[in-house]
C-alpha cells in the first residue's frame, strides 16, 4: 500500500484521489509517520436485512413448546 504524509497529499489531493478510483487500490496518509488515514474506493454493501440476522441465533429451541412456570422471571 503506498503511503503519503498530509503535507504530501494536501496540494495533490484531487489527483490522488481520481488515481485511487481508478486503481481501486488504498492509500494510507501518514502524520509524523503514524498512520492516520485510509484512503480508498468505496464499495456500496447491499446486504439484504435477512442475510444480516443469519447466524445471529444462539439457540433454537420449538416455539410452539409451553413455557414452565419455574422458567418465568417474576416482574416483582
Amino acid at each position: 500500500m503506498q503511503q503519503l504524509s498530509k503535507s504530501q497529499f494536501k496540494p495533490k489531493a484531487l489527483e490522488i484521489m481520481r488515481n485511487v478510483e481508478q486503481a481501486g487500490e488504498a492509500i494510507l496518509i501518514t502524520d509524523h509517520g503514524k498512520p492516520v488515514l485510509e484512503l480508498k474506493p468505496y464499495t456500496p454493501v447491499d446486504i439484504d436485512p435477512l442475510a444480516r440476522l443469519k447466524g445471529s441465533v444462539v439457540e433454537y429451541a420449538d416455539p410452539l413448546d409451553p413455557i414452565e412456570p419455574d422458567n418465568w422471571e417474576s416482574a416483582s
